[in-house]
């Protein structure tokens, strides 16, 4: 089991290193004596993980696929906005994620290993479909169409909000767009409901880590 344990951590070490020199130099630009540099781990460690940094990019990718941090919601479009707000909130903190944006935008590189987009639009197009069902959608909104726009939509906000100094933070970009794309998606008393303000994601990202911190302490206890 410790052996285990520590094979789980190299992993993500060397994950965590490759998200900060993807997010900093772009797949092309990036080498593998960097990332190893960065990891702090041997060559044979790397490779023992992932074969070549085509793979460490894939790798990457997948981490971006998550939903970490998202309370259990009554209303499925309020998890939506959760999903959006608390990437929001980690992105810019989190390289790994963030170089996974950078991946995908990145023509060269999503021609060799794809992107998240799909695993992304396919995730909240169920979302939506979900919240149809439980009477939260308007009866015209297509799943697919809008997940699509809003993965779109997303991608631009964070790398234009990256791209700009100063003004407003992707938290505050993000809740703006859900602002302007709900009233077209939700009925009335289900949209009049929802906490789009743009300290959510913080809010449900400090929520989830004191149950974190309350359950392993009861573990240990």
């Amino acid at each position: 089991m410790a052996k285990q344990a520590r094979a789980i951590h190299t992993r993500r070490l060397i994950l965590e290193a490759a998200g900060e020199v993807f997010d900093e130099y772009g797949y092309e630009s990036a080498t593998i004596a960097e990332i190893l540099g960065r990891a702090g781990v041997t060559k044979g460690a790397l490779y023992f993980h992932f074969a070549s940094k085509e793979e460490l990019a894939r790798g990457v990718l997948s981490e971006a696929l998550t939903t970490e941090g998202v309370m259990p919601q009554e209303s499925r479009l309020q998890e939506w906005v959760d999903v959006g707000m608390v990437l929001a909130h980690r992105l810019p903190r989190e390289p790994l994620l963030s170089a996974a944006i950078r991946l995908s935008a990145d023509r060269k590189a999503r021609d060799l290993f794809g992107t998240s987009w799909p695993g992304w639009i396919a995730f909240i197009a169920g979302q939506l479909a979900t919240a149809k069902e439980q009477g939260e959608v308007l009866p015209h909104v297509d799943a697919d169409r809008i997940a699509t726009l809003f993965v779109s939509a997303w991608t631009g906000v964070e790398i234009l909000s990256t791209a700009m100094d100063g003004g407003d933070s992707l938290e505050e970009r993000v809740a703006l767009l859900y602002d302007t794309i709900l009233p077209g998606v939700a009925v009335p008393g289900a949209l009049r409901a929802l906490d789009t303000a743009p300290d959510r994601g913080t809010r449900v990202w400090e929520a989830h880590r004191a149950q974190r911190e309350q359950e392993a302490e009861a573990a240990a206890s």
